[in-house]
């Protein structure tokens, strides 16, 4: 088998693979730790390349917009930064930045969120050069992700202010409704172009829940976000029915795994081992899903020893990996706070273990 079998084969449950797929979560390290890495390995190659992980992926090329965000607030950091749906962020002493500015956070009326100058991330022009990136990856053997992470609720929150939207579900639903529609209506567009490019598997996400449970009850989730939720895997599924839909959502997840499938989603990640039971959730949802991920982030990859790390993928392996159904990753992105030995621990591990 060659990676793309392999993962083609276990997120369709359809067999045994050779051994489990796996990966390091969005294929890098935050910049602190990619210095680490490139000292350590004294490479010049993306990690996928490097490591050979089983996975690749691509993204929308830039855009040509050139919307000034800056008129959208009152004042500003000197260090601010724009991505191109408006958010301002600034940066941290710990990597992640700070996303401080929220363009609609002030607005009062949906017409005015009709009116905002919205991104063209779904714009047939933003792909023209992913087929063939596509291409050549299938072609050298890869499964190749299309990327559609904070897909409406992170998106949402991030363009409104996390306080303001959770409110606007009971105060202001009309608004909630509308920021939700035009963020569905340009991941409709974006599906359609992943899955008309080629893409073996359209990687969505969304943190509704924390590590305590939901993070809004059942019936704002089922208005709000579920029925667009379908509409992009349909808009995917349209187009390319054999393309595999996954879902990224951090924290206490089994409360929504139920509405999640409901939804199309065929693949769970990350199911983070500090707050979910991988036991039951195998044991439930095993012949409906399968599972990407499994390895704490908070636990055992910054804090065990590398012997705890060849460990847990094996005892993850055992428990998410019978008879097949998992892609082994941590369960974020790594940083500085996890010693380059564990990250070399999990890697060799992943690469030994098989079903």
């Amino acid at each position: 088998m060659n990676s793309r079998d392999r993962v083609l084969t276990t997120l369709r449950r359809s067999g045994i693979p050779d051994r489990i797929p796996f990966e390091i979560s969005w294929g890098a390290f935050t910049p602190l730790l990619m210095k680490t890495y490139r000292e350590k390995s004294g490479s010049d190659l993306p990690p996928e390349e490097y490591f050979d992980f089983d996975t690749r992926f691509v993204l929308p090329g830039p855009t040509r917009l050139k919307t000034a965000f800056a008129g959208y607030f009152p004042e500003l950091d000197a260090d601010v930064g724009f991505d191109e749906w408006g958010v301002g962020s600034v940066p941290t002493l710990y990597e992640m930045p700070d996303y401080k500015y929220h363009p609609l956070e002030r607005m009062e009326h949906a017409s005015q969120i009709d009116a905002y100058p919205w991104p063209d991330v779904g714009e047939a022009y933003r792909y023209d050069e992913v087929p063939a990136k596509v291409k050549a990856y299938q072609a050298r053997g890869y499964a190749v992700c299309g990327e559609m992470y904070q897909t409406i609720f992170e998106i949402a929150w991030l363009m409104r202010g996390m306080q303001t939207f959770l409110t606007d579900f009971h105060l202001e639903p009309e608004i909630a409704h509308a920021i939700c529609e035009r963020i569905t209506e340009i991941r409709i567009l974006q599906a359609r172009q992943f899955a008309q490019a080629g893409v073996d598997i359209i990687r969505l996400g969304d943190d509704v829940v924390t590590q305590r449970g939901r993070m809004m009850s059942p019936g704002i989730y089922r208005e709000f976000i579920q029925p667009r939720v379908k509409r992009i895997v349909a808009a995917a599924k349209a187009v390319n029915p054999e393309v595999i839909v996954f879902m990224h959502c951090c924290g206490r997840v089994e409360e929504v795994i139920d509405d999640l499938i409901d939804c199309g989603i065929e693949v769970l990640n990350p199911i983070q081992p500090e707050c979910n039971d991988l036991r039951r959730i195998k044991a439930q949802y095993g012949g409906r899903l399968a599972f990407w991920g499994g390895i704490g982030v908070q636990s055992v990859m910054p804090h065990g020893t590398p012997d705890d790390v060849r460990r847990a993928v094996r005892e993850t392996a055992a428990i998410l990996g019978a008879d097949g159904g998992l892609l082994l990753a941590p369960a974020h992105i790594l940083d500085p706070s996890v010693p380059w030995e564990n990250v070399e621990a999990f890697i060799d591990a992943a690469r030994q273990v098989a079903d």
